[in-house]
C-alpha cells in the first residue's frame, strides 16, 4: 500500500479556507499550514489570525507563520516536512525558487482566473468591472513568474448580469477547491500535463485600491453600474453629496429614453423609491442601495421614506 500524500497547504483569507476544507474534507489534510502572521483588525486593532489558520488551529494542523519565505531558516524548516506537494491559495507570499524546488510533485497554485487572462491579485474584480463574460479558476503549477506557470486543470463560470465581486468570489471559491480535490490524485498518479500559457494573451489584474472606488460621473454609466458589482463587498464604491460620503453598494442602469441626458455628469435627475437617478457621462445610473455616514446599507427605498428632502433633484454628487 502507497504512503499517503504528504501536503502542505499555504493560504490566508477566506477563498483559501474553502480550499482547505475541501481537502480536509476529502481526506487529503495537510501535514501543516502556512499562513501570513496575525494582523491587527477591527476598531481596536486586535491581532487577529487568518481564516485558514483558524481552520487549522480547530483541526489540530500544525501552522507556520514565516514573514518571508526568503530566508534559509524558513526553507529548512519548510524542506524539514518533507512534502510531495505544496497547495498555495492567496497565501500572499513570494515562493521563491529555492521553495517550489522543495516538494517531489512541486507546487500547484488555484487561481481565480481563465489563465493567462486576468493573472495577479484581483482577478474576480476585474472580470466584474471588465463586463467578461465568464470567469473560473486555472488550477495550474507554480514557477518563479507570476501566475505564469503550466495549466493543469480549468472550470469555468458565466458572469451574471447581477454578479457582483463577491458573490463570484464566493462561487469561485467553490469551484476552485473542488478542482484543486481532483486534480491531486491525477498530478500524483502522473497523468496530469500542464498546457503552457499564451503570454501574448495575458492581463494583469491589479490590486485594488480605494482611490479608484471612487466613482468619476464622467464615464459611461455601463461602466460605472460593473465597477459597484465589481467592488461590493470591497473597497465599495463611493461618492459624495455635499459634505456627505455616500457608499453605494448597488446600482441599475437607466433604460434610454428614463434620464438620459438631461444633465450634467453628476446631477441627480429624479429621486423616487426605486432609486436615486445621477446623470453620467453616458446615459445614466439609478443607485439602489447606500449607505450614509454612520448608517447601515439601505435600500434607497428606506432612505427615501426618510431622507427625500436630502436627494432633491438638480444636486451634483462629486
Amino acid at each position: 500500500m502507497s504512503q499517503p500524500l504528504r501536503i502542505v497547504f499555504a493560504g490566508t483569507p477566506e477563498f483559501a479556507a474553502v480550499h482547505l476544507q475541501a481537502l480536509l474534507d476529502a481526506g487529503l489534510a495537510p501535514v501543516a499550514v502556512y499562513t501570513q502572521p496575525d494582523r491587527p483588525a477591527g476598531r481596536g486593532q486586535k491581532l487577529m489570525a487568518s481564516p485558514v489558520k483558524q481552520l487549522a488551529v480547530a483541526h489540530g494542523i500544525p501552522v507556520h507563520q514565516p514573514a518571508t519565505l526568503r530566508d534559509a531558516a524558513a526553507q529548512a524548516e519548510l524542506a524539514a516536512l518533507a512534502p510531495d506537494l505544496l497547495v498555495v491559495v492567496a497565501y500572499g507570499l513570494i515562493l521563491p525558487q529555492a521553495v517550489l524546488d522543495i516538494p517531489k510533485l512541486g507546487c500547484i497554485n488555484s487561481h481565480a482566473s481563465l489563465l493567462p487572462r486576468w493573472r495577479g491579485a484581483a482577478p474576480i474584480q476585474r472580470a466584474v468591472q471588465a463586463g467578461d463574460a465568464e470567469s473560473g479558476v486555472t488550477v495550474m503549477q507554480m514557477e518563479a513568474g507570476l501566475d505564469t506557470g503550466p495549466m493543469l486543470l480549468k472550470v469555468t463560470t458565466p458572469i451574471a448580469d447581477d454578479d457582483t465581486g463577491g458573490s463570484l468570489h464566493d462561487r469561485l471559491a467553490t469551484l476552485g477547491a473542488a478542482a484543486v480535490v481532483e486534480a491531486i490524485p491525477q498530478l500524483a498518479a502522473g497523468t496530469l500535463h500542464g498546457e503552457v500559457q499564451d503570454d501574448a494573451l495575458a492581463t494583469y489584474a491589479h490590486k485594488l485600491n480605494k482611490d479608484e472606488a471612487r466613482l468619476d460621473w464622467s464615464r459611461p454609466a455601463v461602466e460605472l453600474e460593473r465597477l459597484v458589482r465589481a467592488f461590493n463587498p470591497w473597497p465599495v464604491c463611493h461618492t459624495s453629496l455635499g459634505a456627505a460620503a455616500l457608499k453605494v453598494y448597488a446600482a441599475e442602469l437607466v433604460e434610454e429614453g428614463q434620464g438620459e441626458g438631461q444633465g450634467a455628469p453628476g446631477t441627480i435627475l429624479a429621486a423616487s423609491r426605486d432609486g436615486l437617478t445621477v446623470a453620467c457621462g453616458a446615459g445614466a445610473l439609478r443607485l439602489t442601495r447606500l449607505q450614509l455616514p454612520g448608517g447601515k446599507p439601505l435600500d434607497f427605498a428606506d432612505l427615501y421614506n426618510s431622507r427625500r428632502e436630502q436627494f432633491a433633484a438638480g444636486q451634483v454628487l462629486a
